[in-house]
């Protein structure tokens, strides 16, 4: 078997056009993806399939041809722009003979390096073990040896591979339990925002489109902002005071790509949380990118994934310094704002903007009596528990009419849990 390098950065790049309409973008975003992981791109081998072979994913022609460019370059590592099955990396890194990583592989590095929190920490190393747990079998001769049978090793006998597994096993028990206290404080912090009618504002948007900067223009923080892939991992919550609109919280969450490891959106759960439970999405799109038509799509389906996508959305068009046009807003069927162009860079349009996310709120907020029938005394609790109810009285037929405030998207979460109609609520 082959040594694994060191180094690791002196790469080739493999990529199967299984799609034609989106081959070219993957492929300058996979280059783009393996330069932020640090790679130093030798050479890009490219094909066209209709569907993947089994052994090789790239098929064997495809394979001897990237065996040749990893001689060629003295390259150590091959980057292959499609998610592998375990036996696939496997049979690849023994026809290359050097060390192969799938695109999940190679996300979940640059999640390595760009996280900074404990959560953010824990969240990677969880998305890690659970893709390592399926990839033992790769490179080490050494984890199928049997222990038992020798002297000071005498047992039931468990081979190396199988004690690993059980360890990653444990590891991941353990990673769950504390990223599910962090979660139990984010619902705290949660619940009292809403117990002082705060309402969170979360920021969504293909990675590269500048939330980070927009979050900063809009709340005066100093988060780190570059012109990468995923600069920034870690939620960030600040206070946004908002001209003649209500009290707010912005958060910022980490950049969605296509094709985002499923295994990194479970193990970001908590994080995605403020985007899953927030009053309104500004949903960032880079104006200038000529693909910004797709990636509001990826965006999309990222959240629909997480379970938000009911959330409503502001679509924030960024960058048009870029495009050299005007700040504008745009208004949807209802009446309301749906589009708002700015320059978070530029800061042209924030005031606009500022103004726009307080409508929003307003019209995204209810309040008024809501009548519960006597059964409803768990929807009643978990009003309380969030800290809606201004105020109460008791009928005489044993209902609670309550006097409530609270985000609408949190009213509508409520009434789909309790099995409550909506228009139970005057306003």
């Amino acid at each position: 078997m082959f040594e694994r390098p060191k180094s690791g950065e002196r790469a080739v790049l493999v990529h199967l056009n299984l799609d034609p309409a989106t081959g070219d973008d993957l492929l300058q975003e996979f280059t783009e993806l393996a330069k932020t992981a640090g790679a130093e791109v030798r050479a890009t081998v490219i094909g066209s399939r209709r569907v993947p072979e089994a052994h090789f994913f790239i098929g064997e022609g495809k394979a001897e041809e990237v065996r040749a460019k990893v001689l060629e370059t003295h390259a150590d590592l091959v980057l292959v722009n499609h998610t592998l099955s375990p036996s696939q990396e496997r049979n690849l890194e023994k026809f290359l003979n050097c060390r192969v990583l799938d695109r999940t592989g190679l996300i979940l590095d640059i999640f390595a390096q760009r996280a900074r929190s404990f959560e953010g920490k824990l969240q990677v190393e969880l998305a890690q073990h659970r893709h390592l747990a399926t990839r033992l079998v790769r490179g080490w001769t050494h984890l199928e040896r049997q222990r038992g049978g020798s002297i000071g090793l005498r047992g039931p006998g468990e081979t190396q591979l199988e004690t690993d597994r059980r360890l990653i096993g444990k590891r991941i028990q353990q990673l769950v339990k504390r990223l599910q206290r962090v979660r139990e404080q984010r619902e705290q912090g949660r619940r009292t925002r809403v117990r002082r009618a705060v309402p969170t504002v979360s920021l969504v948007g293909y990675t590269n489109a500048g939330k980070s900067t927009l979050f900063n223009a809009l709340t005066g923080a100093e988060m780190f902002v570059a012109d990468q892939l995923f600069a920034t991992l870690d939620t960030t919550l600040r206070r946004l005071q908002l001209d003649g609109g209500p009290e707010a919280v912005l958060a910022d969450t980490v950049g969605f790509i296509r094709e985002l490891p499923h295994d990194l959106v479970a193990a970001f759960r908590s994080t995605l949380q403020e985007t899953e439970e927030a009053a309104l999405l500004l949903h960032v799109v880079d104006a200038s990118d000529p693909q910004r038509d797709l990636y509001i799509e990826t965006v999309n389906q990222v959240l629909a994934e997480i379970g938000a996508q009911d959330i409503p959305q502001l679509e924030v068009f960024n960058k048009i310094d870029a495009t050299g046009q005007s700040p504008a807003v745009e208004s949807g069927p209802d009446g309301l704002p749906r589009r708002v162009w700015v320059s978070a860079r530029r800061g042209a349009g924030l005031e606009l903007l500022g103004r726009v996310i307080a409508e929003r709120l307003r019209s995204e907020t209810v309040h008024g009596w809501l009548r519960l029938a006597p059964a409803k005394s768990r929807a009643r609790a978990a009003l309380f528990q969030l800290g809606a109810v201004r105020g109460e009285k008791l009928e005489q037929d044993g209902s609670y009419l309550l006097q409530v405030e609270l985000p609408r998207s949190e009213y509508q979460r409520l009434c789909h849990r309790e099995g409550l109609s909506p228009s139970l609520l005057a306003i």
